[in-house]
């Protein structure tokens, strides 16, 4: 497939990496211009391209740039074919954005990014570490690999999203409708807890939105008690203690 990653973060650059090193064909761009995409990201093939102009003649653009941010692209968008996959990645934490109303009020966060979009978008890659992203990604059919939810309101769009995360070494899990996918935000069940298929659906049933956001709040407290340098493993089990 023909892709556009724009942001060049660590969820931006391993997506790039990773679905140039599987064969798509990669472009990644950042508003802050071509000189800002580290070499490493372009190491498996992708290339660095001007944003303007990026996202035309694309089979799915990866938004991997930070939440509330994305009405800053809708000019950009205005032009892009319906049919061309838009893949949201991006978390809220009022810590880093600052508090957005609309999402406090009740708003869905991708919900939201769609509306500044412009345009519908599907919600995938948003629910794993980006350390586990870059490093825990296996071949699909291995025992114990891990799954990452993907929500949209357009069948079409989540099959493309849910190859790329397939592709990318992570087991896709149609998680419902984008209005549902306040279950895979910070901190429900499902985010960041690195769990199997099988595991997946029931923890997504259980996210709560009052306590995740609660969960959510409370992170950099529960995270600086991990020490100087937490591990992966910390991490996750940080996250999954947080709901039993």
């Amino acid at each position: 497939m023909k892709l556009t990653v724009i942001g060049v973060g660590a969820i931006g650059g391993n997506l790039a990496r990773k679905l140039s090193g599987a064969g798509h064909d990669v472009e990644v761009a950042d508003a802050r211009g071509r000189q800002a995409i580290a070499p490493d990201v372009l190491e498996t093939g992708a290339r660095a391209v001007p944003l303007e102009g990026s996202v035309q003649g694309k089979d799915a653009v990866i938004l991997a740039i930070p939440f509330g941010v994305a009405g800053q692209l809708a000019d950009l968008f205005a032009s892009v074919p319906a049919e061309t996959v838009v893949i949201d990645t991006s978390n809220y934490y009022p810590h880093l954005s600052g508090r957005i109303e609309a999402v406090e009020n009740g708003a869905v966060e991708s919900a939201h990014t769609s509306e500044l979009l412009g345009r519908p978008v599907v919600k995938a890659w948003n629910a794993a570490l980006a350390e586990t992203q870059r490093t825990r990604g296996l071949p699909a059919g291995t025992p114990g690999r891990i799954a990452i939810p993907v929500a949209g309101d357009s069948d079409e769009a989540k099959r493309v999203a849910m190859s790329l995360v397939d592709d990318t070494g992570f087991d896709p899990y149609d998680a419902g409708a984008l209005a549902d996918s306040w279950r895979q935000q910070p901190m429900g069940p499902a985010y960041c807890t690195e769990l199997t298929l099988d595991e997946l659906p029931a923890a997504l049933a259980a996210a709560d939105r009052d306590k995740d956001a609660a969960v959510r709040d409370s992170m950099m407290e529960r995270f600086a008690t991990l020490g100087a340098n937490p591990t992966v493993d910390d991490v996750v089990e940080m996250n999954r203690a947080a709901h039993r």
